[in-house]
């Protein structure tokens, strides 16, 4: 699609891109002016509501900073995330909203940290009245569509998502859908539907080619408006399958510990009741299982160019928490977290930390690597001034994150430090058990990152840039900023069920 010079220096000005890895050495954003696009410029005879940027966000599920190659895996391969890494711009201090599914998805709806969450564990869901990332692009003439994975409504009537803000989705509704990666159902539009492939044990049809392939049938449709598709990959969160001809690229390549799942009778880990199918090659079927989704995106970016959209769209690469050790995921053998401690379930940054690629050819000129902090709550609000939507007028909305529209372009503004906060209500027993026990804590300011694994426990202070592993508590050292914290973690602590 062409745009008028005008309308590209506008959209640089203000733009969003697809959050990839690139290279370059790590650096810090620089003071620099920044320009709003008031409605009214886009609204000019001349310029119609479809030159404003799509917006394409790509969620992926339980994916390690480490696990992609520009993020420095060597591994596994990921060329089409590598470009769009070395042709945007590749953040290395993001976080995602919680170290688990439910509550990090809730935050990257509704633009709330841990701090104004009505939940922090796994058992969270949208309430009927929320206020979500499509519902403001919506606001703004947006069509919109959800492709994947959901989980995070209570019911379908009054916080699914065509209620949350969506025109039309396809994928899976329940949290434990999105353990098999070929379901024998999914849904279309509120209504569920036989997936025939996939039935009596076959293995027909595999979910995440099927949401590419519903996302590419979308994205080539005409429309009149920009479009906003959340995208969101139930994988490499476990059950561990992929296509045959990704497991054999990886064939004989690493190191193998069968998982047995429930084959022989008997779990083989505290998981094996969730994901029972053995399991012959593991590490070589998740390196296949991230590739096939490079391999997808490579398509549906394919599709955007051969529609004319890909210079005008916004495409944003994530995931919803760190890697995962479940249906015989080994995240050491990967170094799956590197350089972080800790993994899912944890606020070590191993849990948090994620990789976040934007790409977006009309406003990205330079390709960088910054290293702004910044975190999923940042979205919603980022988005409303992406779409010149004021959230003073949006009823019930209730955001505490920041834009970060300053930093989306090439001449990128510093942002005020802050303070981010997360909160975990751990489950008891059964990683899955619904119980919800002692919280765990975590926040980050500046270069420091501030830990208390349990209501009883001292708090930890660490400097995330000179120690990313977490290994060297400085709280002795630190009595103000121990002292801060400790108020602060008292103050919203519990906010679980």
């Amino acid at each position: 699609m062409s745009i008028a010079s005008t309308s590209l220096r506008l959209f640089a000005a203000v733009g969003l891109t697809t959050l990839m890895v690139g290279c370059g050495e790590e650096k810090t954003t620089t003071p620099a002016p920044v320009v709003s696009v008031p409605a009214t410029e886009l609204d000019k005879p001349g310029v119609s509501p479809t030159q404003r940027p799509n917006i394409l966000f790509i969620l992926t599920d339980d994916l390690g900073f480490h696990q992609v190659g520009a993020y420095g895996q060597t591994q596994i391969k990921t060329p089409v995330l590598d470009d769009l890494a070395a042709n945007g711009v590749k953040f290395t201090q993001a976080y995602a909203g919680n170290t688990v599914c439910s509550p990090s998805r809730v935050s990257l709806f509704t633009g709330r940290d841990g701090i104004t969450m009505h939940d922090n564990a796994n058992t969270i869901k949208l309430r009927k009245g929320d206020v979500t990332f499509a519902h403001v692009l919506k606001k703004a003439g947006y069509d919109t569509a959800l492709f994947g994975k959901y989980s995070i409504g209570t019911d379908l009537i009054d916080t699914g998502p065509t209620q949350m803000g969506f025109d039309t989705w396809f994928g899976m509704d329940h949290i434990l859908e999105g353990h098999r990666q070929y379901p024998t159902f999914l849904w279309k539009d509120d209504e569920k539907f036989t997936v025939e492939e996939n039935l009596e044990g076959k293995k027909g049809a595999y979910a995440q080619r099927v949401f590419t392939d519903e996302t590419i049938k979308y994205l080539k449709q005409e429309r009149e408006n920009p479009f906003f598709a959340f995208l969101a990959y139930s994988s490499p969160h476990a059950e561990l399958a992929a296509p045959k001809k990704f497991v054999d690229q990886y064939a004989d390549k690493f190191e193998e510990k069968p998982y047995t799942g429930m084959s022989t009778g008997k779990p083989s880990d505290k998981y094996a009741t969730y994901y029972p199918e053995a399991v012959e090659k593991p590490n070589a079927t998740m390196a296949a299982m991230i590739t096939a989704l490079d391999t997808y995106i490579g398509e549906i970016k394919q599709t955007l160019k051969e529609q004319g959209q890909l210079e005008n769209t916004i495409i944003i690469f994530s995931s919803d928490n760190g890697p995962h050790d479940e249906g015989g995921a080994d995240p050491a053998f990967f170094e799956a977290s590197k350089p972080y401690k800790g993994m899912k379930r944890d606020l070590y940054d191993g849990g948090i930390h994620v990789p976040m690629i934007v790409h977006w050819p009309a406003a990205i000129k330079k390709p960088r690597v910054d290293a702004t902090p910044w975190a999923f709550a940042d979205v919603l609000p980022t988005f409303a001034d992406i779409a010149n939507v004021d959230l003073e007028s949006v009823k019930n909305v209730k955001t505490n994150g920041v834009s970060i529209m300053g930093i989306l372009s090439d001449e990128p503004l510093e942002l005020e430090e802050r303070v981010m906060y997360w909160e975990f209500g751990r489950q008891i027993g059964d990683p899955n058990s619904g119980i919800v026990g002692d919280p765990i804590q975590a926040a980050r300011k500046g270069d420091w990152k501030i830990v208390r694994y349990g209501l009883d426990k001292p708090i930890e202070i660490y400097n995330i840039i000179k120690d990313p592993g977490e290994t060297t508590n400085l709280s002795d050292e630190q009595p103000e900023l121990l002292k801060e914290f400790e108020a602060l973690f008292e103050k919203h602590k519990g906010r679980h069920s």
